[in-house]
């Protein structure tokens, strides 16, 4: 059975689709604007929203080939400057995320334990961690577009 894996495909799915819309309504030229706030000191919505990309890249590039490297030198603002740019890249993402998915066999794949990077953890516990993590940087980037454009976004 699948039901643990499946969920997790169709919250990451989720993630993905309101990264995509959010990106959609940003004006290009401030994507990377940085609000300064308090609550979210030099932040962007682009940078937010590539940071919850590298997240779920990070953890499914563990699981299939044991390489926990941290996108971020290819996530950099000066590297996906643009719309397009980070589009292609949250299509990277999402094929290595369907690759990471299709690994899993079944629901009792998700209790296996990977060096993860620094020690091991159960597959399960990872991907919960990197949706969290995902989710957490996809709720600041509405947030800093809520501070920008003065809209508001929905989440699901």
């Amino acid at each position: 059975m699948r039901n643990l894996i499946d969920g997790f495909a169709r919250k990451f799915e989720q993630i993905d689709s309101e990264t995509r819309g959010l990106l959609g309504q940003l004006p290009e030229d401030r994507i990377f604007s940085n609000v300064g706030t308090a609550e979210l000191p030099y932040m962007s919505a682009g940078t937010c929203l590539l940071r919850s990309a590298a997240a779920v890249e990070q953890t499914f590039g563990g699981i299939t080939t044991r390489l926990w490297d941290d996108p971020f030198e290819w996530t950099l603002p000066e590297k996906l400057s643009t719309q397009e740019l980070i589009l292609e890249y949250l299509d990277e993402v999402a094929e290595t995320r369907l690759h990471g998915l299709a690994f899993l066999a079944s629901d009792d794949d998700l209790s296996r334990e990977l060096p993860a990077p620094e020690k091991l953890r159960s597959i399960f516990s990872l991907l919960l961690e990197t949706a969290a993590t995902a989710d957490h940087y996809l709720g600041r980037a509405a947030a800093i577009y809520q501070i920008l454009t003065g809209s508001k976004i929905r989440r699901r």
